[in-house]
């Protein structure tokens, strides 16, 4: 099933509900500081399911069960079975503890499960753990990717991107490019909980790292996927330019995805991406564990709760939701640049640097022709 065309004012691409924020690992940039036990406030299974429901009639394609650890809750293939009835491609990501067991991964698989992700974060075992704060965390998710290709469920990993993983992002893509994966996620760090005490990443930096992504997205079969980093797709414009793949528009607004990134449909009929760039608030929100709204997990601006407003108000006509879909209400240097359109800079990130989530993302090096620069060249 290719991924829809939506009409993002009306229907969120991607929903994400933090079914709990209960885990036993303690990774180091957890934005949730997740703790080993519940909290007795979380949305029940009849919430849940009543959540799913309305995410469904919205329209939305794809529904994530994340955590915490989703696995710390018993009730999680029933969930992702109401939630696959309804018609829509559900997705988890499990902590590699105990409660992963080669039997867990074949019940998410039965349970109707469309993709599972697993997370990797360094090249090397050592430095993994140490990033997510128990031993052997390394080795558990080396099985669970043998677990997943036995029972033949599709898998992802996601990465996160910051001031210490930045310099092994190279060894990363050869990693990941051993795992017979069908999707990369890489996250670039939201400073938030625990996160706040990493090292952040220039804007410079940044520009290097997404030729490391671009060359790997060229070069293989499985799809990447860049999130809280949405300048990425102005610079895959930019190199597509610069490659004569696209003739440059310059000074103009540029509002459609390269084809680079317009992959709707992953290896083997999988989970694709979004025909249209998603960004916070802009074909996405998250569901907290006690039901809270926001535009994202790393945008925490409330805009309501399911226990008190239906899913669809909430996103189609709160304040918030409403300004992150209009780029012209984007200020400063993200306000002028003729990429808003499909890029907008990372909306969680201007919160947690600047305060407004409508203030330009720090972390991105490109100058709009208006301000007296055509194109930022990415390679000399």
């Amino acid at each position: 099933m290719k991924m829809p065309r939506l009409d993002y004012s009306q229907t969120p691409f991607l929903i994400i509900w933090e079914t709990t924020q209960a885990c036993d690992l303690s990774c180091q940039h957890c934005r949730a500081s997740a703790q080993p036990e519940h909290h007795p406030g979380e949305l029940t299974t009849a919430e849940g399911e009543n959540l799913l429901r309305q995410a469904a009639a919205m329209g939305t394609p794809i529904f994530v069960l994340s955590g915490g650890d989703p696995l710390k809750r018993d009730d999680l293939c029933g969930l992702i079975t109401t939630g696959a009835d309804l018609g829509m491609r559900m997705a988890t990501i499990p902590a590699a503890t105990d409660r992963l067991t080669e039997d867990m991964v074949r019940r998410l698989k039965e349970a109707g499960l469309s993709q599972m992700a697993l997370s990797l974060d360094f090249p090397t075992a050592a430095l993994h753990d140490t990033f997510r704060g128990v031993p052997g965390a390394w080795a558990k998710t080396m099985q669970a990717v043998e677990w997943a290709h036995r029972h033949h469920l599709p898998l992802q990993i996601n990465t996160t991107l910051c001031g210490e993983s930045a310099p092994h992002l190279q060894a990363m893509a050869e990693l990941v490019k051993s795992l017979d994966i069908v999707f990369w996620e890489v996250f670039f760090l939201v400073p938030m909980g625990r996160g706040t005490r990493l090292a952040g990443l220039t804007a410079n930096q940044c520009e290097d790292l997404f030729e490391i992504l671009y060359r790997v997205q060229k070069e293989s079969s499985f799809l990447v996927k860049v999130t809280e980093a949405p300048h990425f797709r102005r610079y895959v414009v930019q190199r597509e330019w610069q490659e004569g793949e696209e003739e440059p528009q310059i000074g103009q607004p540029v509002r459609a995805l390269p084809p680079q990134l317009v992959r709707t449909e992953g290896p083997g009929h999988t989970i694709g991406l979004a025909s249209q760039g998603v960004n916070a608030g802009n074909g996405f929100l998250f569901v907290s564990h006690l039901g809270e709204v926001y535009p994202s997990g790393f945008l925490p601006v409330r805009a309501g709760n399911v226990r008190e407003r239906p899913l669809e108000q909430i996103y189609r006509d709160t304040e918030i939701f409403q300004d992150l879909r209009r780029p012209e209400r984007l200020q400063g240097i993200c306000g002028q640049c003729e990429f808003n359109g499909f890029c907008g800079g990372s909306r969680s990130r201007a919160y947690a640097l600047t305060g407004s989530y409508l203030a330009s993302d720090p972390w991105c090096a490109y100058r709009p022709s208006s301000m007296g620069m055509v194109m930022k060249a990415a390679i000399p």
